[in-house]
């Protein structure tokens, strides 16, 4: 059975219901058709550099092992023995040659092959039963992008290439400024009482809350004598994308450092005209911004990168690492850290704005009129072009908008209306192009 969201997601006129951020019975068709059909991020190579290291992520509420062949290639499965279906590995990274299920001890080597079941010989009839047939389930596609791993279940969704499409360009301006790209050094993991779909709407498109929720934030923080952003803020200049595949990024419009941190502006100034000879002069002054891949894959400028796990439809966790430049000096690295603490971190000033905004949302929306009334999301609506000031792909050329929003609630009903990702893919291929004769 299929869940009709048409009826709660008008994204041509920029009209959402709050139905889909309350609803159980839409909540356990999001764990099916789009955490079960979607490209998640599951590692990061400097995550599990050495054969045999892994870390436990979620795929929706299914649990995975990420782990390290010895031949250098990586694989993820299923956190489940499957014998009882318990947890065959209860840390959450480290290195190991074997995992064993502490409930009868069914042991799995680091492929997920069952390399030993106790008792085997007296237990279990070799004309019915096989170890080979009872590793746990792998996930049957990954792929490595700059070293940012992702995997999906569906065999028949698009690559991740063609998913990810015109958000690759936004996406190396976070993640391939420098030589050498970026590694992990930190992790953080927190609950919110709320909706999975807000932290992944926010940074698709939302600019236009940080002039308000986070002034008192932004006047604590400021960098002496540097830009707090006023002018930018009133405005609103800066560009705003948003892909068929549900991704969104923007960023305002800038030339230097938006480092709160005197120390990490330095190296990003200093560094900039290197970043420039990479990636070009549009990219290299996108310094103050935030994307998501959808659905759930959010990062921001200042080295912060998150995987919203959902929890149900009023609960999500959310596990936030620190990514630093591998050729960062070890002082400005520890800047990055510890900017990432006072500002998107569980106590992070910033991010207490942004749970605060989103806990009262959801406590709201539980009520009967609350969510059944539409939310409005037409900022910049039929304003968006192709290719506009040398940003690829859907842009309008403001930062206030909602057009990273409402393709991401477009690509959301597609995927929940139960459509193969061999039909998704023609119809956004159709309205490409009645776009492109419009």
């Amino acid at each position: 059975m299929t869940v009709d969201v048409s009826q709660y997601i008008d994204a041509d006129r920029g009209l959402i219901r709050g139905e889909i951020f309350t609803s159980q019975e839409i909540y356990e068709r999001e764990l099916e058709l789009v955490f079960g059909r979607s490209w998640l991020f599951l590692a990061h190579d400097s995550m599990i550099p050495k054969p045999g290291d892994f870390i436990q992520n979620y795929m929706g509420e299914d649990p995975v092992l990420v782990v390290r062949q010895r031949d250098g290639s990586v694989r993820a499965f299923m956190n489940q023995c499957r014998h009882r279906g318990m947890r065959i590995c209860r840390a959450d990274r480290g290195n190991a040659k074997s995992f064993m299920c502490s409930f009868h001890g069914w042991t799995y080597d680091t492929a997920g092959n069952l390399i030993h079941v106790p008792h085997e010989e007296e237990a279990y009839d070799p004309e019915v039963f096989d170890k080979k047939d009872w590793g746990p389930i792998q996930v049957p596609r990954l792929a490595n992008y700059k070293g940012f791993i992702f995997g999906t279940w569906d065999t028949t969704a698009p690559s991740f290439e063609e998913y990810l499409g015109e958000m690759a360009w936004y996406f190396d301006a976070y993640i391939d400024r420098y030589e050498g790209g970026l590694e992990a050094i930190a992790l953080h993991k927190w609950v919110i009482p709320c909706n999975w779909k807000f932290n992944a709407e926010q940074p698709a498109s939302d600019m236009y809350h940080a002039e308000v929720s986070h002034a008192s934030a932004v006047q604590v923080l400021k960098r002496p004598g540097a830009d707090n952003g006023a002018e930018r803020y009133a405005k609103g200049r800066g560009h705003q994308f948003s892909s068929p595949y549900g991704h969104g990024a923007g960023w305002f419009d800038t030339t230097s450092s938006s480092s709160r941190n005197p120390v990490i502006a330095a190296w990003e100034n200093e560094t900039q005209p290197q970043v420039a000879e990479r990636l070009g002069e549009v990219r290299a002054a996108a310094v103050r911004g935030h994307a998501n891949i959808f659905p759930t894959f959010m990062f921001l400028n200042n080295g912060t990168m998150r995987v919203t796990h959902p929890r149900g439809p009023h609960e999500m966790e959310i596990w936030a690492w620190t990514f630093v430049p591998v050729v960062a000096p070890p002082e400005v690295k520890e800047q990055y850290r510890i900017e990432v603490l006072r500002t998107f971190s569980p106590g992070g000033m910033f991010e207490q704005d942004d749970a605060e905004n989103w806990l009262e949302e959801q406590r709201i929306l539980r009520g009967y009129m609350a969510r059944r009334n539409p939310l409005l999301y037409t900022m910049q609506l039929g304003r968006a072009r192709r290719d506009v000031d040398g940003f690829p792909g859907v842009t309008v050329p403001h930062c206030y908008a909602d057009e990273g929003a409402r393709g991401m609630y477009r690509h959301y009903a597609d995927l929940m209306s139960g459509l193969s990702w061999p039909e998704i893919v023609e119809l956004k291929k159709s309205r490409e192009a009645q776009a492109a004769d419009r």
